[in-house]
């Protein structure tokens, strides 16, 4: 007679991290943008919205307190600059969907991450998503100059911009940059030899892209921040490994014919601002100046939300040109028109004011002052500094930097997101005692 055999103690099944919904936001990065620019909302933006609800229903069931007093103050300091700037949009239209798109980038999704993400594993998991995103533009970006299938640039469609095409150049080079940061940080952590090598040679190959981007607001962040990671690691180690960065550099680089002479042009017209600047530089500081003096006219409040294009022709020269000419990468040739000054710090000054501009700034500064304070403690406490200390302080350093020659905009700004959830998560979320756990 047969006999049932006893059942199998309880299985328990291992929950996926709640960390992955943030990757998948990573992850759709990498989808190809329609050929018309991919008008309308990235499925990255939609997915950063799941996300943020995600975390809200996870709270809702768990009934726990989502974020400290601490937390709580800093990522919401910029609602009410937010709040007043929208008031006084152009339009009741634009302020609102202004306000949600600031609402998003800087205090919902970084909330979310902060929230999602648990531990140091977590943190390594979203790193490696960045660093995968960025190999696999920057592979794009690659065969896009050695094909020339790129963007246009000076005539040759040489330009690397991955899948974000020519009408968001400076998508691809953001992505790679922040790779490159998070390879850094992950080769200068407390990992296994065989993790920082790699680590390390991912940072190396990410060189050769971030250079065929032609991006020179790309290429200050990237040198800054990972200078500023180096140092953070110890003199010696950032002598050694910055001469092997220049030697690499040198390497990756040479060779390449045409694209060598136009990486030197590039390289030369970040300091020709007075003698005989090229047209997109002349755009750049008229556009700052038009900025300026939108804030000078309304010093607190801003001229709202939205509103640099509309009094963007008031006060801007005769020297700013009609639009910027893109082409290539699979799109066909069309004229944008400039509707930001390129600089975060002076839209918020210009829309929303010095209220706007001491709020927002204010949460970055608060990010930073404590991410390195706890980056001190950690050092001091343990003897070593962690990998995820290295990665997010080293991608807040690069959005702070990078802020002051770029703005958001793009399917590219919810990695703004995530790196200021990332920053958030080590300012504000572990204790010191629990950083150097692996």
């Amino acid at each position: 007679m047969a006999h049932a055999l006893p059942l199998p103690p309880t299985v328990r099944v291992r929950r996926l991290p709640p960390v992955l919904a943030v990757v998948a936001v990573v992850a759709l990065l990498a989808l190809p943008l329609s050929p018309d620019g991919g008008a309308g909302a990235h499925p990255a933006d939609a997915v950063s919205a799941l996300a943020v609800l995600y975390c809200a229903l996870r709270l809702v069931r768990d009934r726990r307190r989502p974020l400290s007093r601490t937390a709580a103050v800093v990522l919401g300091l910029p609602v009410f600059g937010l709040a007043v700037a929208a008031a006084g949009a152009v339009s009741p239209g634009a302020g609102l969907a202004g306000l949600g798109r600031y609402l998003q980038v800087f205090v919902l999704v970084p909330a979310a991450v902060l929230l999602l993400v648990r531990d140091r594993a977590d943190v390594r998991l979203l790193t490696w998503s960045m660093v995968g995103l960025a190999l696999w533009q920057g592979a794009l970006g690659v065969h896009q100059y050695a094909t020339g299938t790129g963007a246009s640039y000076q005539g040759e469609r040489i330009r690397a911009v991955g899948t974000f095409g020519p009408q968001d150049v400076m998508g691809m080079a953001t992505a790679v940059s922040l790779g490159l940061v998070c390879a850094v940080g992950l080769a200068l952590g407390r990992t296994p030899a065989r993790q920082r090598l790699f680590a390390a040679g991912c940072a190396l190959v990410l060189l050769l892209p971030l250079a065929l981007s032609f991006s020179r607001g790309a290429w200050i962040a990237t040198a800054v921040t990972c200078a500023v990671q180096l140092l953070l690691a110890g003199v010696r180690r950032a002598l050694a490994v910055g001469a092997a960065a220049v030697a690499a550099a040198v390497v990756l680089v040479g060779g390449f014919g045409v694209g060598t002479a136009m990486l030197q042009e590039r390289v030369g017209s970040i300091t020709q601002v007075a003698d005989a600047p090229d047209q997109s530089v002349t755009d750049r500081y008229t556009m700052w100046a038009a900025a300026a003096g939108m804030w000078r006219e309304r010093p607190l409040t801003g001229v709202g939300l939205k509103g640099f294009p509309e009094h963007r022709d008031a006060h801007a020269s005769l020297a700013l040109s009609s639009g910027s000419e893109t082409d290539g990468a699979g799109a066909g040739y069309r004229r944008q028109p400039l509707l930001s000054p390129h600089n975060m710090y002076l839209l918020v000054l210009a829309e929303q004011g010095l209220i706007g501009l001491l709020a927002l700034a204010g949460s970055w500064l608060a990010l930073l002052v404590l991410g390195l304070r706890r980056l001190r403690a950690a050092r001091r406490a343990h003897g070593a500094v962690p990998d995820c200390a290295f990665v997010a302080c080293g991608l807040l350093v690069w959005q702070l930097t990078d802020f002051a020659y770029a703005d958001i905009g793009g399917p590219s700004t919810v990695l703004t997101a995530v790196c200021l959830g990332l920053a958030a998560w080590w300012a504000l979320g572990i204790r010191t005692r629990e950083v150097a756990e692996r």
